[in-house]
């Protein structure tokens, strides 16, 4: 991908989302649109290598209108500022957890698992991890797991976080509970897994991390270290499907 191009016109629409400004560069919107679903296809078919589910996966089951559904909420701006593509197998917008990557200036991320879960559900994972507490360990207290994402922590994927150097973890889960779930012990070794409102981990990296096409090969290692964490997830998250 032409990384560079693609967040110079987002980080220009940025400061300019109106419908005027985009229909006078609308031309330059086609452009990068079909670079960044080159792209995609690209990390389709180097995600189906290793993980078969996602190989009858088009570009347009992965990707989302560029326009803003703004009739809830208090910013009018018509445009999305950023690019998204949600490579998952069972759709956009099923549960069943997917991979996902984010092109947006000084916001770039690859992210890996299952989000916005319901409450019964949630509590299903979280048996899940209870009862199977050593096999989830071994998921996310593997080298290469602490290595992109690190541990539960109360940072948000909205905070800043330093990506001059984009091997560095960064963030396991976008929400959390303050305390223990209702019906959980809250003094058990491990309750920050319990905390989790989801089971998504994400890693920011550099707005230069999509230029070119060797990001294939550095994004491969952070999708395999989050797979088997999500893929217990998916075997809970699948019976409710």
């Amino acid at each position: 991908m032409d990384a560079k191009r693609i967040l110079k016109y987002l980080k220009q629409l940025s400061a300019n989302n109106s419908r005027e400004w985009f229909q006078a560069h609308k031309q330059e919107y086609d452009a990068i649109r079909a670079d960044f679903e080159q792209g995609v296809q690209q990390a389709i078919v180097r995600i189906a290598s290793f993980d078969p589910s996602v190989a009858h996966l088009t570009v347009k089951d992965c990707t989302y209108r560029f326009y803003r559904d703004t009739r809830f909420s208090n910013d009018k701006s018509p445009y999305k500022t950023h690019l998204g593509a949600y490579i998952a197998a069972h759709g956009k917008k099923a549960l069943h957890g997917g991979y996902y990557l984010h092109l947006e200036p000084d916001h770039c991320m690859v992210c890996c698992g299952n989000y916005w879960l319901p409450t019964n559900i949630l509590t299903s994972c979280r048996n899940e991890i209870m009862g199977n507490i050593d096999e989830w360990l071994r998921y996310v207290r593997s080298p290469e797991f602490l290595k992109y994402y690190g541990n539960p922590a109360p940072t948000s994927f909205k905070t800043p976080t330093d990506v001059s150097s984009w091997d560095q973890p960064q963030g396991f889960g976008l929400e959390r509970l303050k305390t223990c779930p209702s019906g959980f012990p809250r003094d058990w070794e491990y309750v920050e897994y319990l905390r989790q409102k989801d089971y998504c981990c994400w890693h920011r990296v550099p707005d230069t991390f999509f230029q070119g096409d060797h990001w294939l090969d550095d994004m491969q290692p952070m999708l395999l270290a989050a797979k088997p964490m999500m893929d217990m997830m998916n075997a809970v998250i699948d019976d409710y499907e």
